[in-house]
């Protein structure tokens, strides 16, 4: 069979028959540049899709599912808007509007932690849609409910939102196969991330061209239909509901606790999450009051947001392919010490440069540890508690929504020059107890026979219906 010439024997034949050809050395230079080039090119492709590889494994319905969680992102705008609504067309004092807001964050962290236990009970897929209509439906009425009935109506839909949350991720880690989790939980951050960068601005002229009122209603309508959507493009196999008894895990040793007892690296994730989350949540609570009380003003704040933003979407999803064979509690913890860095940045005082800085380095850190921690705590749990697990990692994902802005303000108002530096401590100290962990893992499993192929070995899950 006949064999096409490889680029050196190209270079060897024209090097041999350069004495006989005026000017062929200029020639042969020019050729080696565009075999050169042409290896590089063909190099870049088959990199290329061999990062599209990466993305194989994850099932088409996780993709539909990714649709309909963009979507509804984009319309979800009522939470940037909820305070000046308040304030504003429903006349409450800020105390006033600062209670409902923080019942309502009460709300969404009860809702991420329980979300899940109804989907190991229920199906992830039913308790999504009946939260999804839940939370539509009282959004969709707000416009109508006199100010009184607001202390009941937001936190209900913000629970509702916190158990979307918790079943959404529930529903992809039962679908998705070990090994594809990091990819597939990237794509539905990233969208979802997509969504909400491009939600405010159209909500912004929602408000200002119709009314406040008109928020809810799209984000109430938005809400309705991913739960439409999720009802077409997610089969419906069959409810999670155990009997008696089937909370335990095979061959005997409790529920939640034992299997918890049983991976004693989660709880310490869980743990450290937690404690990042509180420092994360900074950036929205009192990192605005820092850059208006040095000079500057709102609008350096939201084009500091959007550098968010955009960093994440564009370096997400490659992310989660790049290092998808990476241990994910090193990945975890390096994410974790670079939003420590981040903060870091802020110590040697506000101005644009340091902002930047400060915000890159978060971004990255957010990066590398929530769709890996969200993937590891998948991979992590048994068969009969995924549901539970997630929940687990979503309430203390969030849990800084609550406990951020009153720690970091009373922090800040006291000792405004110690805020920093303990966030950048606090941040990098859990990162390192993950990095650490991480040693110890690869240790154990280096003394341990060798295993599947996949991640953790945790047996295949069926989807709940």
């Amino acid at each position: 069979m006949e064999q096409s010439a490889s680029p050196s024997r190209l270079r060897w034949a024209m090097a041999l028959l350069c004495p006989l050809t005026p000017g062929c050395h200029a020639d042969i230079v020019r050729s080696q540049r565009e075999l050169t080039a042409k290896d590089a090119g063909d190099t870049g492709v088959r990199q290329g899709f061999k990062d599209m590889q990466g993305f194989k494994d994850i099932p088409r319905v996780v993709w539909l599912l990714a649709a309909g969680v963009f979507v509804n992102a984009v319309v979800s705008f009522t939470f940037v808007f909820v305070f000046l609504y308040l304030t504003g067309p429903r006349g409450l004092g800020a105390a006033q509007a600062g209670v409902v807001t923080g019942i309502g964050g009460i709300g969404l962290v009860a809702g991420n932690f329980t979300g899940g236990w109804y989907g190991d009970r229920f199906g992830h897929r039913r308790v999504l849609l009946a939260a999804s209509a839940l939370g539509g439906l009282t959004l969709t009425s707000f416009p109508l409910l006199p100010t009184p009935l607001l202390y009941a109506a937001l936190p209900l839909a913000q629970y509702a939102s916190g158990v979307v949350r918790a079943a959404n991720s529930a529903l992809v880690a039962v679908t998705v196969p070990e090994g594809a989790r990091r990819q597939a939980f990237a794509v539905v951050r990233c969208v979802s991330n997509g969504g909400f960068t491009l939600g405010p601005p159209l909500g912004a002229l929602v408000a200002a061209g119709l009314s406040y009122d008109w928020l809810f209603v799209a984000d109430g309508v938005g809400t309705l239909f991913f739960a439409f959507w999720t009802a077409r493009v997610v089969p419906a196999r069959g409810a999670a509901r155990r009997a008696a008894g089937g909370d335990e895990e095979p061959g005997g040793g409790g529920g939640l606790l034992a299997a918890l007892r049983a991976r004693p690296a989660v709880p310490v994730l869980l743990a450290a999450i937690l404690v990042v989350d509180v420092v994360y949540r900074q950036q929205y609570s009192v990192f605005p009051v820092f850059l208006a009380d040095h000079g500057l003003d709102v609008r350096a704040f939201g084009l500091v947001i959007a550098l968010n933003g955009a960093v994440i979407l564009l370096l997400e999803l490659p992310a989660a392919v790049a290092l998808r064979a990476r241990p994910p509690l090193a990945v975890i913890g390096s994410g974790l010490v670079l939003v420590g860095a981040g903060y870091a940045a802020l110590i040697a005082g506000a101005g644009v440069a340091t902002a930047v800085a400060m915000m890159v380095l978060l971004s990255l850190g957010e990066i590398l540890y929530k769709t890996t921690a969200t993937a590891y705590v998948a991979d992590q749990a048994p068969e009969h508690a995924v549901g539970r697990f997630q929940s687990l990692y979503a309430g203390v994902s969030v849990s800084g929504v609550v406990l951020g802005p009153p720690l970091g303000g009373a922090l800040y108002a006291a000792a405004p020059g110690l805020l920093w530096p303990l966030c950048a401590l606090l941040a990098a100290g859990a990162g390192g107890v993950v990095l650490a962990l991480s040693r110890r893992e690869s240790r154990t499993a280096e003394r341990k026979p060798a295993g599947p192929a996949h991640e953790t070995g945790s047996r295949p899950r069926a989807v709940a219906g």
